[in-house]
């Protein structure tokens, strides 16, 4: 049976961000939750757009990072269990979070990544992107591509990392499958909204007109079992617009025989889970209501924040939590 846990949802305050098809949230199992923390947030200079737990499993956190406006397409959420094994990856995952950053940041980010102790790769071409490669505590493979522009601050978060070079959001995820890909090209295409535009050796891309959160990349591989534990993602979401859009989904997914679940409220948003033909699990998530609904903009992530159905165990969740 698949476990389907609580990731992540969208705010800009006063001015909703336009729904674009593209990335909504990645979700990896990670270690050390205050390593975990201090990495992301003092390391990337990400944001802590919400602090929760596992509502599968209460006495743990689900830890949220996003971009400055938490915008959908930016945010990498986390299950830190600290006495989980390193996993390692195979075919039927997503083995690679590629995070987009600013043209013109990369001698910044040489250096931090430098300071920080950070073994990285040299600069590398991803489909005519300039990207630098390395991998966060728990061995979770991460790139930075330099592409595009900062953008406006819209919140008074300071983050250890200036505007100028911030991460910005996603700009892709990996998949690594078998060779047959007919059947995951189908659904990321006449499903999700993606085009197939570039191949180049045993890599495919492809995009959609997202701001951040762009673009899937399948990389074909013999069949390799992998191990799950920490550094390993656990879903990859893609964003519908509304619930309306998410029952219309849900049908496009029922209908090729991939037993979605039902439509679960995460109160953040509502989804559905599935696995799509090579294997790897997918969500789809709304883009509403998104973080506000409990939590002010201006203060994301300050303090542990649970879903209605679990505030009245606050006080035994709490005296649980190791302290960040």
């Amino acid at each position: 049976m698949l476990n389907y846990f609580l990731p992540f949802a969208r705010i800009k305050k006063g001015d909703p961000m336009k729904h674009q098809k593209g990335l909504h949230h990645i979700t990896v199992l990670a270690g050390d939750p205050k390593e975990n923390a201090d990495f992301y947030i003092k390391g990337l200079g990400m944001r802590m757009v919400k602090k929760s737990v596992n509502q599968d499993d209460p006495g743990t956190y689900h830890l949220f990072y996003g971009n400055e406006a938490a915008n959908p397409g930016s945010s990498l959420t986390f299950f830190p269990w600290p006495r989980a094994h390193r996993g390692t990856t195979g075919t039927g995952e997503s083995v690679n979070v590629a995070f987009r950053v600013p043209e013109g940041s990369q001698d910044y980010w040489i250096d931090r990544l430098n300071y920080l102790g950070l073994t990285h790769s040299d600069y590398m071409d991803v489909f005519g992107k300039q990207v630098i490669r390395f991998n966060d505590p728990d061995g979770l493979e991460l790139d930075l591509a330099f592409y595009g522009n900062s953008k406006d601050k819209v919140s008074s978060y300071k983050s250890d990392v200036p505007n100028e070079q911030a991460i910005q959001g996603f700009e892709s995820t990996r998949l690594k499958l078998d060779h047959n890909i007919e059947g995951t090209v189908d659904v990321l295409t006449n499903v999700l909204g993606f085009s197939e535009t570039k191949s180049e050796g045993n890599l495919t891309l492809l995009e959609t007109n997202a701001e951040i959160g762009s673009s899937v990349i399948i990389e074909t591989a013999d069949p390799e079992q992998g191990r799950g534990g920490r550094g390993i993602v656990h879903h990859v979401a893609f964003r519908a617009e509304n619930i309306e859009n998410l029952h219309e989904l849900r049908e496009e997914i029922a209908n090729r025989g991939l037993h979605p679940t039902g439509i679960i409220d995460r109160h953040w948003f509502k989804s559905i889970y599935f696995k799509e033909p090579g294997g790897v699990l997918f969500e789809i998530a709304t883009d509403d209501p998104g973080y506000a609904v409990d939590e002010d903009f201006e203060h994301l992530g300050e303090k542990l924040i649970l879903t209605p159905w679990l505030e009245s165990r606050r006080e035994l969740i709490e005296r649980t939590l190791p302290q960040l």
